[in-house]
């Protein structure tokens, strides 16, 4: 038994060291780990670093000129979101303010805009948004919308619609920051893993070499040590890019932390490690290096959109919600917003957590199987 774990050691050392060669003899490998592992993050943090967007300068078309009109107007003009900088008598004139980029939205109020209020009818407020920034539309649809919500509460003869309540306590702002920068952090490391992770094993390929790094060696025993051993070298790095973007991005581009420094290490613990057998695992697709690029631009905005953080998990298909716990980053990202941004506990995290382990598992089962296949000369 003593020697059966000396030479244990002896090997997993060996195939941690020879991985971490591979790694920094890849020019490409340390180029998708640590230009895009270290700078995409903080280049999203600098880009969306203004998330919201304060009176943005609108155009009105009041063709009803009614009091009606004149009161929705100074109610457009007091909300966070808009200013009403001009007032135009037709929409060519507010066209070419919007084609001049000296407003960013339009709202046209009809001519019978009063007379349908006075009438307990159904009115109608058009609205046109520059489309050059999602901040420019989100801006325009809120203001408008809390004005009309805001004018059927007043309007007390009429049945009230809707009842609503706001309550906003992790993003009253409503920053595009907050909500995008805390879904993309994490893809970042779980991406830029899979895509190096798939380049060398593309390469391995193209050169005809087998995936497991000392197979001569073991004579084909021991694949877990094979799979542990390269595993631990990406995981050492990863951890430390994880850190890098979980904790110091978040403090440089001013998002909330509302959580532990100790939450957000176990789950990256938990995060990296399913990350990791994840590539091993996908990666045995991978037949040639470039192959990985083209899964780039497909992969990356599923990932991100599976994660729930723009349409509720509740709606999601059944089929699309299973196709979503393929990916670490489902459960990583949903743990890492209740935690960093709502301020929930690790404990409250719990279930993410089980399963990203069931992850771990699943992937290293197969990560062993995989790598213990004898790799056909190509």
């Amino acid at each position: 038994m003593k020697k059966y774990i000396e030479a244990w050691i002896r090997d997993w050392v060996q195939i941690f060291s020879r991985e971490l060669r591979y790694i920094f003899s890849d020019g490409g490998v340390l180029v998708v780990f640590f230009l895009a592992g270290l700078v995409y993050p903080l280049l999203y943090g600098i880009i969306y670093h203004n998330g919201t967007v304060d009176d943005m300068p609108v155009a009105v078309i009041d063709a009803s000129g009614s009091s009606s009109g004149r009161e929705f107007i100074r109610k457009l003009d007091a909300t966070r979101e808009l200013a009403v900088t001009r007032s135009c008598p037709a929409m060519a004139e507010a066209e070419k303010l919007m084609q001049e980029r000296e407003v960013h939205g339009i709202v046209l109020i009809p001519e019978d805009f009063d007379r349908c209020i006075a009438e307990g009818r159904q009115a109608h407020v058009s609205t046109y948004a520059d489309m050059s920034s999602f901040l420019y539309y989100k801006n325009l649809s809120m203001g408008v919308n809390n004005v009309m919500l805001d004018s059927m509460r007043e309007i007390s003869r009429l049945p009230q619609p809707l009842l609503y309540e706001a309550s906003m306590p992790y993003n009253s702002t409503f920053s595009y920051t907050v909500f995008f920068l805390s879904a993309v952090l994490l893809i970042v490391i779980q991406q830029t893993m899979f895509y190096g992770i798939s380049m060398l094993t593309g390469t391995m390929r193209e050169e005809n070499r087998s995936l497991a790094v000392l197979p001569d060696m073991l004579n084909g025993k021991g694949i877990s040590r094979i799979v542990l051993g390269r595993g631990a070298a990406y995981w050492l790095i990863y951890m430390a890019i994880g850190i890098y973007v979980a904790v110091i991005v978040p403090a440089v581009t001013g998002l909330p932390r509302n959580c532990s420094f100790g939450s957000v290490i176990i789950l990256l613990l938990f995060y990296v490690s399913a990350c990791v057998l994840f590539s091993f695992t996908f990666s045995a697709l991978v037949r040639h290096r470039e192959t990985v690029f083209v899964m780039f631009l497909f992969m990356s905005p599923v990932c991100l959109f599976l994660t729930g953080f723009a349409w509720p998990q509740s709606n999601f298909p059944p089929v699309w919600e299973a196709f979503s716990w393929i990916f670490p980053s489902t459960f990583a990202v949903r743990a890492f917003i209740n935690m960093n941004t709502a301020g929930a506990s690790l404990g409250m995290a719990g279930s993410n957590i089980v399963a990203l382990s069931v992850q771990i598992a699943v992937y290293y089962i197969l990560s062993v199987i995989l790598s213990g296949i004898p790799r056909r000369q190509e």
